[in-house]
């Protein structure tokens, strides 16, 4: 009866329109009041709120939405895509194997998927229109590889994960470092295949020693950031929260004093922005931790553990299960949210069967990842129609030969927990 109120209202809210960090509070207090069975004052949910984001690495989420503003606005991202084309760009096809590796770096910034749909996006889907290449492959390829934003490191989806279970972020970095070059190449391939096949345009003039090397050296202060944060993480100087407030500090120099385009005037609105973002990641957060002690507390997740032990799954069959729920789910809400309401529900089992904490999390941050690319609440997409202006529809159909890939590649890392694990050794 519990587990129905709970989830009952929760559905209710979120089918009527209600906010997914409103609907989750609303569920947690409509249990309280109409459970037979929970004798809890209303102020639990108050504490429960407040202790979900009593963390000190919840402030790396902040940090990190910050530092990607200020990154797409100080030109950074400008560079990197240069510096891609400086290395691909005379292939046929050059210019969408640049798209992914500039991609591929910018995610080594931002952390953030539809950041890295709209960063890159802007400054090479215009160009590459112009030249010939079909609009809809195009943005279909910039949808898909803006899913490397949350998986190549820093990623917030896994720092939400590791708060959660308590895995160690600078594992689950290491092991999405791999993942994601994995993806990477495997979208270029797919490129390389198709800009064959459809005859995508070529450049004739390839790109000097000269110019790369000056490509390069622009690049470089842009370059340094993920060097920054991954070594300073990776080394033990710093702590994930730590790298993430020092990735800021980074930023800013670049973006002020070394490429000169972003001003005091500037930081207001760069600031504003990020507050914003951040307020509304952290606010999901802190209902659904609520929303989970609450599951837990009336002793739902244990039924739950107990129940799918007794079915004697195989940890590759429940990995499997576990999967596809998460692809659903992912359909319908965002990411932040599936994982913040999934992991404490799902993350027990998995423990109890005896799996990789860093193989689970790759799971669950991979297919939110996917999420972001499957209607209807699809943010890689709308963010995509906000730079193509192409309808939906147009977009999915051109995303699904890169889109493939990338699910061939989910279901290998869901398999095969080596993919996950083989750095940790």
């Amino acid at each position: 009866m519990t587990g129905l109120i709970l989830f009952g209202s929760f559905a209710l809210m979120l089918i009527i329109g209600v906010p997914i960090a409103m609907s989750l509070g609303i569920a947690g207090m409509a249990t309280i009041i109409f459970s037979p069975t929970i004798n809890l004052s209303l102020n639990v949910i108050a504490q429960r709120i407040f202790g979900g984001l009593d963390s000190t690495s919840i402030m790396a989420i902040a940090f990190f939405v910050l530092a990607g503003n200020i990154m797409t606005k100080g030109g950074i991202s400008r560079r990197l895509v240069e510096f891609a084309n400086s290395i691909v760009g005379g292939f046929r096809g050059g210019m969408a194997l640049a798209l992914v590796l500039a991609c591929a770096f910018f995610a080594a910034l931002s952390g953030s998927a539809p950041a890295t749909v709209v960063a890159i996006g802007v400054m090479l889907y215009p160009d590459m229109v112009r030249l010939g290449y079909p609009k809809d492959r195009t943005a279909g390829l910039l949808v898909v590889s803006g899913g490397l934003g949350p998986v190549i490191p820093p990623s917030i989806i896994m720092v939400v994960y590791a708060t959660i279970t308590g895995a160690s972020v600078g594992d689950l970095f290491k092991s999405g470092m791999a993942i994601g070059i994995t993806i990477m190449i495997t979208l270029m391939i797919v490129v390389i295949v198709f800009a064959y096949k459809e005859k995508w345009p070529k450049t004739s003039t390839k790109m000097s020693s000269k110019e790369f090397f000056t490509s390069f050296f622009k690049a470089i202060p842009a370059l340094m950031l993920p060097i920054i944060i991954l070594g300073g993480i990776y080394s033990g100087v710093l702590t994930p929260t730590e790298s993430s407030a020092i990735a800021v500090v980074w930023s800013l120099i670049t973006g002020m004093f070394i490429y000169k385009e972003v001003t005091v005037k500037n930081l207001y609105d760069i600031f504003l922005e990020s507050a914003k973002g951040s307020a509304m990641i952290l606010f999901i957060i802190a209902t659904s931790t609520a929303f989970a002690w609450l599951f837990a507390f009336a002793g739902i997740s244990r039924e739950l553990v107990n129940f799918v032990i007794s079915l004697n799954l195989s940890s590759t069959l429940f990995c499997i299960v576990v999967a596809v729920i998460l692809l659903i789910f992912g359909i319908f809400l965002e990411g932040i949210a599936t994982c913040v309401l999934m992991v404490p529900v799902l993350w027990p089992i998995a423990k109890a069967m005896g799996i990789d904490a860093v193989h689970f999390g790759m799971i669950v941050s991979i297919s939110n990842v996917i999420g972001t690319m499957t209607p209807p609440v699809a943010v890689n997409i709308f963010s995509a129609a906000s730079v193509t202006k192409l309808k939906m529809g147009e977009i999915v159909k051109g995303q699904m030969p890169f889109f493939v890939g990338y699910l061939f590649i989910f279901f290998l890392v869901v398999i095969f927990p080596i993919f996950s694990t083989f750095l940790l050794k």
